[in-house]
Protein backbone atom coordinates (compact mmCIF):
# COMPACT_ATOMS: atom_id res chain seq x y z
CA UNK A 1 0.00 0.00 0.00
CA UNK A 2 2.58 2.60 0.73
CA UNK A 3 4.73 1.56 -2.33
CA UNK A 4 1.57 2.02 -4.60
CA UNK A 5 0.81 5.51 -2.67
CA UNK A 6 4.64 6.59 -3.45
CA UNK A 7 3.87 5.83 -7.38
CA UNK A 8 1.03 7.79 -6.96
CA UNK A 9 2.64 10.18 -5.70
CA UNK A 10 5.28 10.07 -8.22
CA UNK A 11 2.94 9.82 -11.30
CA UNK A 12 1.24 13.33 -9.97
CA UNK A 13 4.17 15.25 -9.94
CA UNK A 14 5.30 14.28 -12.97
CA UNK A 15 2.24 15.30 -14.30
CA UNK A 16 2.55 18.85 -13.17
CA UNK A 17 5.93 19.31 -14.25
CA UNK A 18 4.75 17.77 -17.39
CA UNK A 19 2.00 20.72 -17.32
CA UNK A 20 4.41 23.40 -16.02
CA UNK A 21 6.97 22.80 -19.34
CA UNK A 22 4.01 22.41 -21.62
CA UNK A 23 3.41 26.44 -20.63
CA UNK A 24 6.26 27.63 -22.19
CA UNK A 25 6.98 24.89 -25.01
CA UNK A 26 6.93 25.69 -28.57
CA UNK A 27 4.76 22.57 -30.22
CA UNK A 28 6.95 20.46 -32.73
CA UNK A 29 6.37 21.13 -36.24
CA UNK A 30 5.33 24.93 -36.10
CA UNK A 31 7.08 26.31 -38.68
CA UNK A 32 7.30 29.75 -40.03
CA UNK A 33 3.89 28.84 -42.19
CA UNK A 34 1.63 28.35 -39.45
CA UNK A 35 3.20 30.42 -36.31
CA UNK A 36 0.73 32.64 -35.21
CA UNK A 37 1.91 36.62 -35.17
CA UNK A 38 2.67 37.78 -32.32
CA UNK A 39 1.93 41.68 -30.79
CA UNK A 40 1.77 43.22 -27.80
CA UNK A 41 -1.22 41.70 -24.95
CA UNK A 42 0.03 38.09 -25.96
CA UNK A 43 1.24 35.55 -23.69
CA UNK A 44 2.93 32.35 -24.10
CA UNK A 45 5.76 30.10 -25.40
CA UNK A 46 6.35 31.42 -28.71
CA UNK A 47 6.72 35.37 -27.12
CA UNK A 48 9.18 33.70 -24.59
CA UNK A 49 11.42 32.25 -27.63
CA UNK A 50 11.09 35.77 -29.49
CA UNK A 51 12.28 37.42 -26.39
CA UNK A 52 14.87 34.92 -26.44
CA UNK A 53 15.71 35.53 -29.85
CA UNK A 54 15.54 39.05 -29.59
CA UNK A 55 18.33 39.05 -26.62
CA UNK A 56 20.39 36.99 -28.49
CA UNK A 57 20.15 40.02 -30.90
CA UNK A 58 21.60 42.44 -28.26
CA UNK A 59 18.04 43.79 -26.83
CA UNK A 60 17.94 42.83 -23.12
CA UNK A 61 14.57 41.18 -22.66
CA UNK A 62 15.49 39.41 -19.13
CA UNK A 63 13.96 37.60 -17.61
CA UNK A 64 11.98 36.10 -20.68
CA UNK A 65 8.27 35.95 -19.21
CA UNK A 66 6.51 35.01 -22.33
CA UNK A 67 5.01 38.35 -22.02
CA UNK A 68 4.71 40.86 -25.02
CA UNK A 69 5.10 43.55 -23.31
CA UNK A 70 6.13 47.26 -24.20
CA UNK A 71 9.85 46.71 -24.25
CA UNK A 72 9.38 43.38 -26.10
CA UNK A 73 7.63 45.94 -28.53
CA UNK A 74 10.15 48.37 -29.01
CA UNK A 75 12.85 45.76 -29.67
CA UNK A 76 10.64 44.42 -32.42
CA UNK A 77 10.16 47.97 -33.22
CA UNK A 78 14.12 48.79 -33.52
CA UNK A 79 14.52 45.73 -35.08
CA UNK A 80 11.53 46.39 -37.89
CA UNK A 81 13.29 50.20 -38.95
CA UNK A 82 16.55 48.59 -39.20
CA UNK A 83 15.63 46.16 -41.82
CA UNK A 84 13.67 48.56 -43.43
CA UNK A 85 10.42 46.66 -42.46
CA UNK A 86 6.97 48.64 -41.61
CA UNK A 87 7.71 49.24 -37.80
CA UNK A 88 4.18 47.81 -36.62
CA UNK A 89 5.71 46.14 -33.44
CA UNK A 90 3.85 43.21 -34.91
CA UNK A 91 6.02 39.75 -35.40
CA UNK A 92 5.05 38.39 -38.81
CA UNK A 93 6.81 36.06 -41.04
CA UNK A 94 8.90 39.00 -42.61
CA UNK A 95 9.76 40.12 -39.35
CA UNK A 96 10.91 36.57 -38.19
CA UNK A 97 12.92 36.79 -41.79
CA UNK A 98 14.86 39.57 -40.46
CA UNK A 99 14.92 38.09 -36.68
CA UNK A 100 16.21 35.09 -38.33
CA UNK A 101 19.20 37.24 -40.37
CA UNK A 102 17.51 37.19 -43.61
CA UNK A 103 17.25 40.44 -43.85
CA UNK A 104 20.41 42.49 -42.59
CA UNK A 105 23.11 41.04 -40.56
CA UNK A 106 24.39 44.57 -39.45
CA UNK A 107 21.87 45.64 -36.58
CA UNK A 108 23.34 47.12 -34.10
CA UNK A 109 22.78 46.32 -29.97
CA UNK A 110 19.52 48.18 -29.36
CA UNK A 111 20.33 50.34 -26.51
CA UNK A 112 18.40 49.40 -22.48
CA UNK A 113 14.87 50.10 -23.36
CA UNK A 114 12.81 52.47 -20.70
CA UNK A 115 9.85 50.76 -19.27
CA UNK A 116 8.76 53.48 -17.90
CA UNK A 117 5.97 54.86 -20.21
CA UNK A 118 6.44 58.49 -21.57
CA UNK A 119 4.56 61.50 -20.21
CA UNK A 120 4.65 59.08 -16.89
CA UNK A 121 6.80 58.97 -13.79
CA UNK A 122 8.50 55.80 -12.70
CA UNK A 123 6.55 56.92 -9.10
CA UNK A 124 2.83 57.07 -10.90
CA UNK A 125 3.78 53.29 -12.75
CA UNK A 126 4.80 52.00 -9.82
CA UNK A 127 1.31 52.92 -7.99
CA UNK A 128 -0.70 51.71 -10.63
CA UNK A 129 1.45 48.22 -10.74
CA UNK A 130 0.67 48.36 -6.85
CA UNK A 131 -3.14 48.42 -7.72
CA UNK A 132 -2.93 45.71 -10.04
CA UNK A 133 -1.40 43.45 -7.78
CA UNK A 134 -3.55 44.85 -4.45
CA UNK A 135 -6.62 43.77 -6.36
CA UNK A 136 -5.79 41.27 -9.30
CA UNK A 137 -2.82 39.26 -8.34
CA UNK A 138 -4.70 36.57 -8.45
CA UNK A 139 -6.44 36.93 -11.81
CA UNK A 140 -5.44 36.01 -15.38
CA UNK A 141 -2.91 38.53 -16.81
CA UNK A 142 -5.36 40.34 -19.37
CA UNK A 143 -7.84 40.98 -16.03
CA UNK A 144 -4.66 42.68 -14.60
CA UNK A 145 -4.39 44.82 -17.56
CA UNK A 146 -7.72 45.35 -17.57
CA UNK A 147 -7.77 46.82 -13.48
CA UNK A 148 -4.96 49.23 -14.57
CA UNK A 149 -7.04 50.07 -17.52
CA UNK A 150 -10.01 51.15 -15.24
CA UNK A 151 -7.97 53.33 -13.47
CA UNK A 152 -6.42 54.82 -16.43
CA UNK A 153 -9.93 55.33 -18.01
CA UNK A 154 -11.06 56.90 -14.75
CA UNK A 155 -8.72 59.45 -14.51
CA UNK A 156 -9.37 60.52 -18.02
CA UNK A 157 -13.30 60.77 -17.55
CA UNK A 158 -13.90 63.90 -15.85
CA UNK A 159 -16.37 61.85 -13.56
CA UNK A 160 -13.27 61.17 -11.15
CA UNK A 161 -9.74 62.69 -10.20
CA UNK A 162 -7.25 63.26 -13.22
CA UNK A 163 -4.13 61.36 -11.46
CA UNK A 164 -3.54 57.99 -10.69
CA UNK A 165 -3.32 58.85 -7.52
CA UNK A 166 -5.71 61.18 -7.30
CA UNK A 167 -7.81 57.36 -8.55
CA UNK A 168 -6.76 55.42 -6.60
CA UNK A 169 -6.84 56.89 -3.05
CA UNK A 170 -10.32 58.56 -3.66
CA UNK A 171 -12.55 57.51 -0.57
CA UNK A 172 -13.93 54.03 -0.66
CA UNK A 173 -12.50 53.29 -4.32
CA UNK A 174 -10.64 50.49 -3.85
CA UNK A 175 -10.61 47.89 -1.68
CA UNK A 176 -6.88 47.24 -1.94
CA UNK A 177 -6.43 50.78 -0.38
CA UNK A 178 -8.83 49.84 2.47
CA UNK A 179 -7.26 46.96 3.64
CA UNK A 180 -3.54 48.33 2.93
CA UNK A 181 -2.69 45.88 0.38
CA UNK A 182 -1.80 48.60 -2.14
CA UNK A 183 1.64 48.97 -0.22
CA UNK A 184 2.49 45.69 -1.24
CA UNK A 185 5.48 45.35 -3.19
CA UNK A 186 4.49 44.61 -6.92
CA UNK A 187 5.50 41.36 -8.55
CA UNK A 188 7.13 41.90 -12.48
CA UNK A 189 3.34 40.30 -14.11
CA UNK A 190 2.09 43.58 -12.03
CA UNK A 191 4.16 46.05 -13.37
CA UNK A 192 3.86 44.60 -17.02
CA UNK A 193 0.36 45.06 -17.02
CA UNK A 194 0.71 48.66 -15.62
CA UNK A 195 2.71 49.31 -18.60
CA UNK A 196 0.69 47.57 -21.94
CA UNK A 197 -2.42 49.91 -20.15
CA UNK A 198 -0.12 52.75 -19.85
CA UNK A 199 0.94 51.96 -23.67
CA UNK A 200 -2.77 52.33 -24.59
CA UNK A 201 -3.97 48.60 -24.35
CA UNK A 202 -7.65 48.28 -23.32
CA UNK A 203 -9.44 44.66 -22.98
CA UNK A 204 -12.32 46.34 -20.93
CA UNK A 205 -13.68 48.76 -23.67
CA UNK A 206 -13.28 51.91 -21.60
CA UNK A 207 -14.66 50.32 -18.16
CA UNK A 208 -15.30 52.80 -15.49
CA UNK A 209 -15.89 49.98 -12.98
CA UNK A 210 -15.01 46.54 -12.19
CA UNK A 211 -16.35 43.97 -9.39
CA UNK A 212 -16.16 40.43 -8.10
CA UNK A 213 -19.68 39.47 -8.68
CA UNK A 214 -19.82 36.69 -6.25
CA UNK A 215 -18.89 39.40 -3.44
CA UNK A 216 -20.52 42.10 -4.72
CA UNK A 217 -23.22 43.51 -2.38
CA UNK A 218 -23.59 47.27 -2.98
CA UNK A 219 -27.02 47.18 -5.13
CA UNK A 220 -26.11 50.58 -7.13
CA UNK A 221 -22.74 48.79 -8.47
CA UNK A 222 -25.40 46.47 -10.18
CA UNK A 223 -26.88 49.14 -11.99
CA UNK A 224 -24.02 49.73 -14.60
CA UNK A 225 -24.04 48.50 -18.16
CA UNK A 226 -21.53 45.54 -17.93
CA UNK A 227 -19.14 45.30 -20.90
CA UNK A 228 -17.75 41.84 -20.31
CA UNK A 229 -16.09 39.12 -17.59
CA UNK A 230 -12.16 38.51 -17.45
CA UNK A 231 -11.25 36.07 -14.93
CA UNK A 232 -13.62 36.80 -11.20
CA UNK A 233 -14.01 40.65 -12.40
CA UNK A 234 -16.80 42.47 -14.62
CA UNK A 235 -16.51 45.48 -15.89
CA UNK A 236 -18.32 47.83 -16.52
CA UNK A 237 -19.32 51.65 -17.97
Amino acid sequence: MIRANKLAIYFIIGVFVTIMLAAFDVPNGAGPENQRDLSIGKVGGDVRQLQIALDKRGYDLKPFDGIFGLRTQQAVIDLQKKNGIKPTGVVDSETREALNGRKRNDAKPAKKVDTVSRGMSRDEVMMLARVVHGEARGEPFEGQVAVAAVVLNRARSGQFPDSINGVVFEPGAFDAVSDGQIWLDPDQKSIKAAELALAGYDPTGNALYYWNPAKATNKWIWSRPVQKQIGQHVFAK
